[in-house]
C-alpha cells in the first residue's frame, strides 16, 4: 500500500504539494486531469485553493477527491 496524504497545499499552476505519512513531499500536477468532468470545477481558483488532506485522501469537497494511490504514483519528488 502506498503512503497516504497527510497535508496538501496548492502551489500555483494547478499543482499540489502533498506531504505523505512517510515524510515524502511530492508535487502532483492537476493540469492533465482538469478536463475530466469530475475535476472541471477545479478550474475555479477559489475552489482549487480549498484543497485538504485527511490522512486518507486529497479532497476539495464531498464530491471531488483524488485517489491517494494516484496522488502518490503520478506525482514527482518536490
Amino acid at each position: 500500500m502506498n503512503p497516504r496524504p497527510i497535508a496538501v497545499e496548492p502551489t500555483g499552476d494547478w499543482e499540489l504539494l502533498i506531504t505523505f505519512q512517510n515524510g515524502e513531499r511530492r508535487i502532483f500536477d492537476m493540469k492533465p486531469i482538469l478536463d475530466m468532468p469530475l475535476y472541471k470545477p477545479l478550474e475555479d481558483p477559489a475552489l482549487f485553493a480549498k484543497v485538504q488532506a485527511d490522512g486518507t485522501c486529497v479532497f476539495w469537497n464531498e464530491d471531488i477527491d483524488l485517489c491517494p494511490d494516484r496522488a502518490y504514483l503520478e506525482s514527482r519528488p518536490a
